[in-house]
């Protein structure tokens, strides 16, 4: 007994593996439970009573000795992998999946290098807003159905923080600061407390206008929404106004397209007449400009008005506001040829 146990110590000093493989037949041979040591302690039963003191001790030893030459060899390779783990600052990078612009951002950069050519820049502003910036400034009256909560997220009352729920507060405080001539274009998110439907959500976004200088008339206006039309939806585009109401401006108008899809013949898109509407625009009520501190008798001005999401849908043709929002990327991944 005693010189097989010397002969499998001699053994397990000269064991040696090249892989992870081989080193796992080893241990496998000599410490499995059909192993070689184990075969020797199962033997140990009949060793006479006087030597088990000295077998034990040395079936002991030979565990501890192939359970250590294991482990060696094991912390070998693993330190060999990690040696091997090298990277080469000059071989070329792996190829990374590369994503693309959220559509909503590619209309909305679309939008202000339109207007960005005609002059004006952006201003922003906080989305949380107090109720003067919303609406006292802006002319809207004490019993609007806007300031019911119905309509508006308030936050805090006395006084009335809410989420704002168009950007023309962005409008009110630059005139607030600014002297004309101002000239500015105000993106950014919207709160309404809508159901969420195909046609509607509780937020989305909006691009405003301004444009307060002496002398600014409506053929201003016109003629910067037909400029807009066509350099958004083609040179074919025609437009038109028709009578409305905004509590800011005076008069109003609200602006239809003739329908890209069907070319003005009618479709389901524009319910057969032919024209899309995209827009609400008017001048500045004298009111609004006077609140702000701007002499309404020296200075007159126009605002226009639309949301990103109608504007993408129609130049898409999408049939959902809740795709944008969802984070789908089967819809996301078709304007991956987009590039503006």
């Amino acid at each position: 007994m005693i010189e097989k146990i010397k002969a499998l110590m001699q053994e397990v000093e000269r064991l040696k593996a090249d892989n992870a493989e081989e080193l796992e037949a080893l241990r496998i041979r000599y410490l499995s439970k059909r192993g070689e040591i184990n075969a020797l302690m199962n033997d140990f039963r009949n060793v006479a009573a006087d030597r088990k003191r000295e077998v034990g001790q040395s079936l002991n030893e030979l565990k501890e000795m192939a359970q250590q030459k294991i482990s060696q060899l094991r912390e070998r390779f693993e330190q060999t992998a990690e040696n091997s783990d090298f990277y080469d600052m000059t071989r070329t990078a792996y190829p990374i999946p590369l994503g693309t612009r959220h559509p909503l951002s590619i209309v909305r950069k679309e939008i202000c290098d339109i207007f960005a050519r005609l002059g004006f820049t952006i201003a922003e502003g906080p989305e949380v807003e107090d109720d003067w910036h919303v609406f006292s400034s802006l002319n809207f009256a004490e019993d609007h159905p806007a300031r019911d909560m119905q309509d508006t997220f308030f936050i805090g009352h006395a006084p009335d923080v809410l989420l704002r729920t168009h950007t023309s507060s962005v409008q009110t405080r630059v005139m607030e600061k600014t002297q004309p001539p101002v000239r500015i274009i105000c993106p950014g998110r919207v709160y309404r407390n809508e159901a969420i439907s195909a046609r509607a959500h509780c937020f989305f976004h909006q691009i405003e206008g301004l444009y307060v200088d002496r002398d600014v008339s409506f053929a201003d206006l016109k003629q910067v929404l037909l400029f807009f039309a066509k350099e958004m939806f083609g040179a074919d585009t025609q437009i038109r106004l028709r009578p409305s109401y905004f509590p800011f401006t005076e008069p109003s108008a609200e602006m239809d397209i003739t329908c890209h899809i069907c070319g003005g013949q009618g479709c389901n898109i524009c319910k057969h007449t032919g024209w899309v509407e995209i827009l609400g625009c008017g001048m500045v009520d004298p009111n609004v400009l006077d609140l702000c501190g701007i002499d309404s008798r020296t200075y007159s001005g126009y605002a226009l008005g639309m949301g990103i999401e109608r504007i993408t849908m129609l130049k898409y043709r999408i049939n959902d506001i809740r795709l944008f929002f969802e984070n789908d990327l089967r819809f996301l991944r078709q304007f991956e040829a987009v590039h503006y």
